[in-house]
């Protein structure tokens, strides 16, 4: 128990009252003290307001002098601050088990409540045990409160960080129409689907769903479906218990108990092979997850925000997607076009990632002529907004003062023009390039005429020969993820 000295405010109008509450609390003299009496509401409204904090627990007579008391004064106690607790003391009742009356207290506010009654008792207040047990206990609580209101400020501090960070930058209206909609999923705990091509934010479109949801203070858990092996996909989403397999050690949770009361996001959902489709539909329709090795299911309340840059229609009429979860999914759909279409928004973004990347580097944010502003604003950026901030990014370290249009160019047009008849590249000597550059070029070529050649991800992986998390980790370096 706090050895703090408990400050209480006691309104209370008649004197003998007054006297028997304080000389109950004098056995405690050294722990409790009543700091102020006040004999109507008006006044102890006033004193609250002017001496924010000096008082931890309140005391009241439920019917005192003046037209502000009982409930009402109560709420309006609680308006001024909420974290004080309040215990009424009456002659209203004598019987206890009145819990329609104690009920309208609680609700009001109020902490406990008891009788001044009997009569006959001059001393001391009635249940004197009970009122100096509940005094300790309303302190406790007061404490419990402020730490409370202290974790959730610095919970929604942290919050506003990260959706200033997640920032969604747009001036057309297609990607306004988006933040609307992300608005209106603000009180909304259906799932989300969001499609679009590679590069175009919605990883971004799913960060703030959650973190503008009334989920926003739990876990929000991002997986890319294309980036675990076939064979460990069920074991990361879902789990496994100790000995369910040669190599489980250990019991170990799935990213959807992880995200239980929170968000799980899964992005280039159509990589989910058919088996772990299956069990994420259960995980939608009932809310229970089978993890491997256990037999009784685990119930788990998660909200699914699912992406794809591929046409999930096509998907199902090839065979390679469910068409249950598709319909599972597709409840709430978010549609996010490329750059391309548009072209409003270029501007906007440019100057975001021009001051953001600056800032970073320490330099001075450099401004743009208008001419290199229409080169960009007319550039189809094939690679979407990931590619704008790699151009950027290149574009900086190229020229950190005045940037022309060579400059923008250079920064986007690749070095290999074309191959001639015998299948040689052929440079070009008015655009030469630093090898890492170049390198960087010929990779994201190879890399994405591969994809491109390929059903999935994990197709295209095999055929550069590399394992899935690595040609993930290589494609997002790449800006091809």
């Amino acid at each position: 128990m706090s050895q703090n000295l408990i400050r209480i405010l006691l309104i209370e109008d008649e004197e003998f009252d007054a006297r028997r509450v304080k000389n109950t609390i004098q056995y405690f003299e050294d722990k409790i003290k009543i700091v102020s009496v006040v004999s109507n509401g008006d006044a102890a409204l006033k004193l609250l307001q002017n001496a924010a904090g000096e008082y931890d627990l309140i005391v009241m007579d439920y019917q005192i002098a003046g037209t502000l008391h009982g409930v009402e004064l109560i709420k309006r106690i609680k308006e001024v601050e909420n974290t004080i607790q309040i215990i009424v003391i009456t002659k209203l009742t004598i019987d206890l088990t009145d819990l329609n009356f104690a009920r309208t207290l609680m609700d009001a506010g109020a902490f406990w409540y008891c009788t001044k009654y009997p009569n006959d008792i001059e001393d001391y207040i009635y249940q004197p045990t009970d009122f100096i047990i509940s005094i300790f206990n309303a302190y406790e609580r007061k404490k419990l409160e402020e730490q409370r209101n202290k974790s959730q400020k610095k919970l929604r501090t942290k919050i506003e960080e990260i959706l200033g960070s997640k920032q969604i930058i747009s001036n057309s209206a297609e990607m306004e129409k988006v933040k609307y909609d992300i608005e209106r999923l603000t009180n909304n705990e259906a799932t989300v689907l969001i499609t679009g091509a590679s590069g175009t934010g919605k990883e971004l479109v799913a960060y703030n769903i959650h973190y503008k949801s009334k989920r926003k203070y739990e876990n929000f858990v991002p997986i890319n479906c294309g980036s675990l092996p076939n064979d460990l996909i069920e074991s990361e989403l879902f789990g496994y218990e100790k000995g369910s397999f040669t190599g489980a050690a250990n019991q170990k949770d799935g990213l959807f108990q992880i995200a239980d009361n929170g968000t799980i996001f899964l992005d280039e959902i159509a990589e989910l092979p058919l088996s772990a489709q299956v069990k994420l539909l259960r995980v939608i329709q009932d809310g229970e997850i089978d993890k491997i090795g256990r037999t009784k299911t685990i119930k788990v309340n998660v909200r699914v925000i699912a992406a794809t840059n591929k046409d999930l229609r096509k998907e199902v009429i090839d065979g390679r997607f469910r068409e249950d979860l598709y319909y599972r999914l597709n409840v709430l759909l978010i549609s996010l076009l490329p750059l391309s279409k548009r072209r409003d928004d270029i501007p906007v973004l440019t100057a975001h990632f021009l001051k953001q990347f600056s800032f970073q580097m320490g330099i001075e944010t450099p401004t743009l002529p208008q001419n290199v502003i229409d080169f960009m604003t007319q550039y189809d950026w094939p690679g979407n907004v990931r590619e704008m901030k790699n151009v950027i990014q290149r574009l900086l370290f190229i020229s950190t003062n005045k940037i022309e249009l060579e400059h923008i160019q250079r920064s986007i047009i690749p070095a290999l023009k074309k191959e001639d008849k015998n299948g040689m590249i052929d440079f070009d000597e008015n655009n030469i390039m630093p090898w890492k550059e170049l390198e960087r070029e010929i990779k994201y070529k190879y890399f994405k005429f591969v994809r491109d050649k390929s059903s999935s991800d994990a197709e295209t992986a095999s055929k550069l020969g590399l394992a899935p998390p690595n040609y993930f980790r290589m494609s997002k370096e790449l800006g091809l993820k």
